[in-house]
């Protein structure tokens, strides 16, 4: 019989478990985006991924700090501006036009906050899986590998969506 390293098989269930999070918030985070209301789709989208990132340093045993996770995604997003960004606030405000802005404006803030959750998600189990915690996150110095996740994401929430 094989033997099994214990500390390999926890460590692995602790990745899936994060990686299982992110998708789940990823669905979440798609459906906010659909909100036909401007801003406020903006604000809930917002809120999941601060939940989600409490919800991964849970897996991980880091201190949860809403203030620094709050300035880290701005952060972040702040790197993927104007192309990403722009599409996603622009699909907030596609959805002030009468009958067909909500519908335009939904499907395009839906894919910029699955994307955007997935990256933030996918940076986030990479810092923590270094040992990182929210103190030592340095958004400067992962920014052009928080642009390439943004790219992944957006596949990834394209995908999701055509599935459904």
């Amino acid at each position: 019989m094989a033997k099994v390293n214990v500390t390999e098989e926890a460590e692995k269930a602790t990745l899936d478990s994060a990686k299982d999070l992110v998708k789940k918030y990823m669905w979440w985070t798609m459906g906010a985006g659909l909100i036909p209301i401007p801003f406020v789709d903006l604000v809930a989208v917002s809120g999941v991924q601060i939940k989600m990132l409490k919800d991964i340093s849970v897996i991980y045993e880091v201190k949860f700090n809403e203030n620094a996770g709050k300035s880290i995604i701005s952060a972040l997003l702040g790197s993927i501006v104007p192309n990403a960004l722009a599409s996603g606030g622009i699909g907030s405000l596609i959805k002030l036009i009468p009958i067909v802005g909500p519908l335009a404006g939904g499907v395009s803030m839906s894919i910029f906050s699955g994307a955007a959750t997935y990256a933030i998600g996918k940076i986030f189990i990479q810092h923590f899986e270094a040992g990182g915690t929210f103190l030592d996150f340095d958004p400067v110095k992962v920014k052009e590998y928080f642009k390439v996740l943004y790219t992944e994401g957006e596949k990834a929430a394209k995908d999701m969506k055509d599935k459904k």
